[in-house]
């Protein structure tokens, strides 16, 4: 696993500058607009200095949104962070940020719904295309290249079904390509994996999740190297991004206990995945930290550690068993996201749409966020809930 020694220190005091905290612990909310200029000259210094951390328009940022883009930038170890208002915001920017008219890109088979939506009917609609390839080729993707190829995106571990792609042998290949790559990186954070150093060029995350981690802001992040880092912050502000300083401000506060909160979301989850792992009606568990998750071995090599979310694939189900399921919990709550301080639930019975390369043949899968809760309520809860789901095969 890589080193992770120095990210709890780094995750409390980054972007804790005296010029962003004017003298107190946290920095500054600053909310601006217009930036008032006293003369032609200085007007003209800010406009010229685009890449760095200058005060000139609102939607460049002002000293909150710097604060966070510099503490970003170093958990991730990039060069720079551009800040969007949403997870799929970032996603869909930077690859807009880098496609034309006439390209093609490869993307992972089990990525992010939004994702796929938006290849699908927005980058399609440009004369973009995109091919979709096996989350676990590793480095036979290179018999996906074309020589219009011009992103290799990659998801790992993949949404819902949560394979763990090879990243080392993936972005070799696409260097030998000359084929710049993207990662979302929402599962691994910035301190459990590290994409840029596994040499991936933009490692992007919906920070709403465990950045945030209190299911109360919308926003992405996307930190590139520096080779791509100026079109990306050039490309970004053109097309209009940006987030509030308030919310950067509650992005930067989630930061300071990211890493207390992530030890006890992983130890709750992989606690209640070993009990669920026993139960009869369990087929086997999509956790990366367990054996039965496909790239667990990528797992063991590159990460620092899991975090609350995984998945249940089940033997058998049916419509009706999933919806008893959902409905009877009670600590479990519906509804979209993960990341946050509760527990959540969402259940799939076939995956179709979710995937068009390698399908899916096994049985309902059942994804849980393990949230803050106490581990004895939790499993409890999903006790009674499969009781419920057996009633109604």
């Amino acid at each position: 696993m890589s080193s992770n020694s120095n990210k709890n220190t780094q995750l409390v005091s980054s972007g804790r500058k005296k010029a962003y905290t004017h003298g107190v612990v946290n920095p500054v909310v600053q909310r601006a607009s217009t930036v008032v200029f006293d003369s032609v000259a200085e007007l003209k210094e800010a406009a010229k200095k685009r890449g760095d951390k200058t005060l000139f328009y609102g939607r460049r940022g002002t000293t909150t949104h710097f604060a966070l883009q510099e503490a970003i930038t170093e958990l991730e170890g990039g060069e720079g962070c551009a800040l969007y208002p949403c997870g799929a915001a970032a996603i869909s920017q930077a690859l807009l940020s880098f496609l034309k008219t006439g390209d093609h890109i490869l993307m992972v088979d089990n990525a992010y719904e939004p994702t796929r939506d938006f290849c699908d009917k927005i980058l399609a609609g440009l004369g973009i295309t995109t091919t979709y390839y096996p989350p676990t080729i590793g480095a036979g993707i290179k018999e996906y290249f074309k020589p219009n190829t011009k992103v290799l995106f990659l998801e790992s571990p993949g949404s819902i079904t949560m394979e763990i792609q090879d990243v080392p042998a993936m972005v070799n290949v696409a260097k030998e390509h000359n084929v710049m790559t993207m990662l979302d990186n929402t599962y691994g954070n910035g301190l459990h994996y590290r994409p840029l150093e596994h040499g991936v060029d933009i490692s992007i995350q919906a920070a709403t999740k465990y950045i945030v981690g209190h299911s109360d802001v919308m926003m992405g992040v996307a930190v590139a190297n520096k080779k791509y880092w100026p079109t990306l912050r050039e490309h970004s502000y053109l097309l209009g991004q940006c987030t509030s300083a308030d919310d950067a401000y509650l992005a930067l506060r989630g930061l300071r206990t990211m890493s207390v909160r992530l030890n006890q979301h992983e130890k709750a989850a992989i606690e209640v995945a070993k009990w669920l792992e026993q139960h009869e009606l369990v087929d086997h568990i999509r956790h990366p930290a367990f054996e039965t998750c496909p790239g667990h071995a990528f797992f063991k090599r590159d990460f620092d550690g899991s975090n609350g979310l995984f998945s249940i694939v089940m033997k058998t189900g049916n419509q009706k068993a999933i919806d008893a399921f959902l409905d009877s919990l009670q600590h479990f709550k519906m509804g979209f996201s993960w990341g946050g301080f509760e527990s959540l639930v969402t259940a799939n019975l076939t995956m179709k749409g979710l995937r068009s390369t390698t399908g899916w043949d096994l049985g309902p899968v059942i994804r849980l966020h393990i949230g803050l809760e106490d581990i004895d309520d939790l499993t409890a809860d999903l006790a009674q809930a499969l009781e419920v789901y057996k009633q109604h095969l």
